[in-house]
Parts: C-alpha cells; sequence; structure tokens
C-alpha cells in the first residue's frame, strides 16, 4: 500500500483541508497524518466521518501521496490542483492568500 492521507472540503468556504490523528483539519498537506496500512486508514476515515465532523467537512477520503522534496504531494492531477487551489483564477484559493 502507498502512503496515504484523509481530505475533505470545508463547509464554510470549500477549501480542501486534511485531517491528523489528534482531530484537526488543516489546509497544509504537510500537516496531515500520513497511513500506511489499510486498517488504519480505514479506522482514521471513520474517526474523520463522524458526525461532529460532518459539520466543518464533507466528503472525507483517503488519497495517494508520497513524499518529496517540499512535503507530501498528492499522486492524482486532481488531488495537486485542489491542495493548490483554482487552476483558472489566481486571485481564489491557496495562492491568493
Amino acid at each position: 500500500m502507498s502512503l496515504q492521507v484523509i481530505t475533505a472540503n470545508r463547509l464554510d468556504n470549500g477549501l480542501a483541508v486534511f485531517y491528523n490523528a489528534s482531530g484537526e483539519w488543516h489546509t497544509n498537506i504537510s500537516q496531515a497524518t500520513t497511513l500506511d496500512d489499510v486498517e488504519k486508514g480505514e479506522a482514521l476515515l471513520k474517526q474523520a466521518s463522524c458526525s461532529k465532523n460532518q459539520l466543518v467537512v464533507v466528503g472525507p477520503y483517503l488519497i495517494d501521496v508520497e513524499e518529496g522534496e517540499g512535503g507530501l504531494i498528492p499522486m492524482r492531477y486532481r488531488e495537486m490542483i485542489r491542495t493548490k487551489g483554482p487552476s483558472v483564477r489566481p486571485d481564489l484559493g491557496y495562492q491568493a492568500q
């Protein structure tokens, strides 16, 4: 199994967020808990999907990542875009901050 992290979208602003084992959501993928075991991944995903978190985020799921020079890098192009923000409006998303 490759490395994975849990991601979702915040309900208040739609931004992609990443989950850590302390039960916190972060906009920086490097703060996410990495998982390399299927059972641990499913257990943390269940925790991320609890009713309390349903008031904060929508649709938590696991994504494949790899460790790079700058930290964690999503393996799929879709997830790369979600991590960096909109690709057509540089005045929005993470790059505008």
